[in-house]
């Protein structure tokens, strides 16, 4: 296996580097990404303009060429190639750390097929700080990326995390943005939340607050601008949707089960009285 260990940055070796960029501020990146950038024989990025920016902040001269997710599967082979006949590549995002919601990992795969050798140089994540920044619990979380563009499967997305214990969080754009928050508010109710935008930037925001006082800020705005990572406080079971009960009875129901049975089995999935279920079963066994 290959390993990297106290590299001279004149000599790299062929492989792949994953080096993390600025989400925002210029100087937010390592002195081992710059050397590195300095160093690979190619940097593949998704867009070339926000690349050679960055670059020229930095007087890096290294040739660039345009990578993602969409790119024709000969260009991948192109660059194991290259790499296998002792070229280093860098792969860059547009912002923050390869892969992480961004093109790549089909990439990084190949290359771990091939035994090419890969390593990551990190940094900046806009995910990561805006964590830090919301005040809720982080000892444990999940990353969901960008949740679906459309109403109803963005829904189905945070019916499945409504109940979790752990904060979880999302990128999302700013024409969707209140439109995604009103979607947590009728799914999970009046929950804690934090919204981030433009994280290391002049005009870094982070508000908190529950998901009405939130959106009622953003209402207020005749324009909203950049975008927003958005946590969600850790749920319980008490806090599971009425529609996702009345959904699982009516299931049961159509499969034959007893209404005292379902009554007992609910109880214990979503941690609610015997009585206020079973209530609910004659109720919607008599509309």
């Amino acid at each position: 296996m290959n390993t990297i260990e106290n590299l001279s940055q004149e000599n790299l070796p062929a492989g792949l580097y994953l080096v993390a960029t600025p989400i925002g501020n210029l100087r937010d990146i390592s002195l081992r990404a710059l050397d590195t950038l300095s160093s690979v024989d190619l940097i593949l990025c998704e867009d070339t303009r926000v690349t050679k920016k960055l670059l020229s902040a930095y007087g890096i001269h290294t040739p660039v060429n345009i990578y993602h997710d969409h790119s024709d599967d000969s260009v991948r082979d192109k660059m194991i190639t290259l790499m296998q006949r002792g070229k280093s590549i860098a792969l860059v995002s547009d912002a923050g750390m390869p892969l992480i919601s961004d093109p790549g990992y089909k990439f990084v795969r190949e290359c771990r097929k091939e035994n090419i050798l890969i390593t990551s140089i990190p940094g900046a994540n806009a995910f990561l700080m805006g964590l830090q920044l919301s005040a809720l619990p982080c000892e444990k979380f999940t990353f969901l990326g960008f949740l679906p563009p459309k109403a109803g499967p963005r829904k189905t997305m945070l019916k499945e995390w409504a109940s979790h214990p752990v904060t979880f969080g999302f990128y999302e754009a700013k024409q969707r943005i209140l439109k995604t928050l009103k979607d947590c508010q009728d799914v999970l109710g009046e929950r804690e939340i934090s919204i981030s935008r433009e994280l290391t930037k002049k005009f870094e925001e982070v508000l908190t607050g529950s998901i009405d006082d939130i959106i009622s800020q953003l209402e207020s705005r005749s324009e909203l601008k950049g975008e927003f990572v958005v946590f969600i406080s850790p749920g319980t079971k008490e806090q599971a949707s009425h529609d996702d009960i009345k959904s699982d009875i009516l299931h049961l129901l159509g499969q034959g089960e007893r209404a005292k049975d379902i009554s007992i089995m609910l109880a214990e999935k979503y941690n609610q009285p015997r009585s206020q279920i079973y209530d609910l079963i004659l109720e919607l066994k008599q509309s």
